[in-house]
Formats: structure tokens, sequence, C-alpha cells
């Protein structure tokens, strides 16, 4: 998403150079959304695609957002009929014949998730689409899901800041059902790498002293990165990939640096007295503030 605008101007260029780069180095996982730069992402990983083998990536992605020619979100369109539409935009833009994961980028409130998911699952029989996920639902959604075709992943936020996953049932049941997470917000937005401001300053964690207090959770952990001879990125990173194998860290990336960064994150090591010390100085629930602006907190099915 940072590849085309979510956080300024970009060069197509340099997007380029980086997802490359991520590439050559062994990464696999590319995600994305059909509305991201309402169709621009898709079409420059398409560009980056085009030099390599289609294998070299997965490619995992989100249908369904709908937004105005501003760029500004409409809503959701879960409809059946809007699957089959939404993924053949996504393969031309992409230019290959299948994608890896495809899933709702949100729960349409208006259509039962059962029509959603049993529409994606027509795609998997046509063969257009190898596994189905979901995206930022709750327990119960995805019980009902998993009940009509096998569920690959849920993507959902998990970082040091945001452990709701464990408190609330929904990390449990994926793990009961055979689910891995796909954790994106990893590094909380930015506010691990100590970025605040601009944009961000619509998101409560962001705000007044919820921004210091959760600054301040963070702090404690500065030294134990300095300690691993990490980044606080690259220890965020670590802790998530640490929680479980069916753990997958989801790491945006718009320069080299970050993809150096992000890479580096693998040779970072925590021991049980580690992941202890940070359950200590970081417990589920010890940030302040909501993820999202309200509005987009009611559209979260993860929230209810």
């Amino acid at each position: 998403m940072s590849l085309s605008g979510a956080y300024g101007p970009t060069d197509d260029a340099e997007s380029l150079r980086v997802l490359h780069a991520y590439l050559d180095a062994g990464g696999t996982l590319l995600d994305t959304g059909d509305f991201y730069g309402a169709g621009h992402n898709e079409m420059l990983i398409g560009r980056a695609l085009r030099e390599r083998s289609r294998e070299d990536a997965v490619l995992s992605v989100k249908f369904g957002a709908t937004i105005a020619p501003t760029g500004m979100p409409l809503g959701f369109d879960g409809r059946p009929e809007h699957v089959a539409t939404s993924l053949a935009y996504s393969l031309r833009r992409l230019d290959v014949d299948h994608l890896d994961v495809y899933r709702p980028a949100r729960l349409d409130p208006e259509v039962p998730i059962e029509e959603t998911i049993g529409a994606v699952q027509e795609q998997v029989e046509a063969g257009y689409v190898r596994h189905i996920g979901l995206s930022e639902v709750g327990a119960e959604t995805i019980r009902r899901a998993a009940a009509v075709a096998p569920i690959s992943d849920l993507q959902i936020e998990y970082s040091l800041l945001t452990r709701g996953i464990e408190a609330n049932g929904i990390l449990e049941t994926c793990r009961e059902l055979g689910i891995g997470i796909t954790a994106y917000g990893v590094l909380a937005k930015g506010m691990v790498a100590g970025r605040s401001g601009g944009a961000r300053e619509a998101f409560p964690r962001f705000q007044g002293e919820n921004l210091a207090h959760n600054q301040a959770l963070l702090d404690q952990l500065r030294d134990l990165a300095e300690a691993k001879g990490a980044s606080m990125a690259q220890l965020a990173i670590a802790w998530v990939a640490a929680q479980g194998e069916d753990i997958v860290p989801l790491v945006g990336a718009r320069r080299m640096d970050q993809v150096t960064s992000m890479l580096g994150s693998t040779a970072v090591h925590l021991d049980a007295e580690d992941l202890t010390r940070i359950d200590e100085a970081l417990p589920v629930g010890a940030a302040r503030g909501d993820r999202y602006p309200t509005v987009f907190m009611d559209q979260l099915d993860s929230e209810r």
C-alpha cells in the first residue's frame, strides 16, 4: 500500500527497485488490494513480475473495498457477483492467470460471509484462486467462513501494541481450525520507529496523552533492541515472528533501506527470557487509544 501513495508521493522506478530487491533476497509474499491506489498497486506489481517467474511470488490480494475518485473509502461490497468482477480486473492488472490468496478486505454487513466465501470458492474450483483468506473478522465469522470452504489465513493487525487477537478468541479460533495469521501493522503504524504526525494524527493512538503513553511503553524495550544489535523495528518484527510458525509478519516498505531492515529482522533471536520481559513491559491491553478512528473501528467485525 505504501508504494501507491498511502503515506505520501512515491516514484514507480524506485518502487520497482524495492520490489526486485525484496524478491532477489528470497522474499516471496506480496500483499496488495485492488483498491490500493485504485489499481495502481496491482499494476506496479504486475510490472515487477513481468521480468520474473510467476512462481517467484505468493500473491495475496484483498477485494471488496469501494472508493471514490478522490480516493476516499465508500464501504465494502461482498456480493457474489462482485467477487468475480473484482477478480477479473485483478488478474488483468497483475498480468497473471491465478492468485495465491484472495480475500475480502472487510466483512460486508449486508452480505452473509457464507455467500462471499462461496463465490471465492467457485473461483478456486475454476483455477483462478489457490487459497481463500479472510481479513479483520471475528471468531464467529471465521467459523462460519470455514464451514463453507477451507480458509488459509486471517490477515489482521498484530504487534507489540496491538494484541487483541490473544484476548478476544480470534487467535485461539484460528489455531483450532488450522488457519494461519498474516499480521499487518507490526510496526504499530510507524510508532515503533518513532514516526508520528501527518496522517497518523487521525489515529487515536497518536493523539495527546495516548501517544506519550504508548511511546513510553515502547521505550522500555530500546535497551533490549540495542543488546540484540537490532533496531526497534527489527525487534518488533522478530517479536511477531516469534509468536508461532503459523504467524507471518507483513511489513510495508517503500525504500531500499526499509527492505534491508526488514530482511535483517530474521537474524534477531528472542529467547524465552526475552519474550517474558516483553510481555511484562507490554501486556495485552497496555496500549491506549483505538487503533483506527471511530468510523473505521465501526467497520471491523474483529472488534465486535
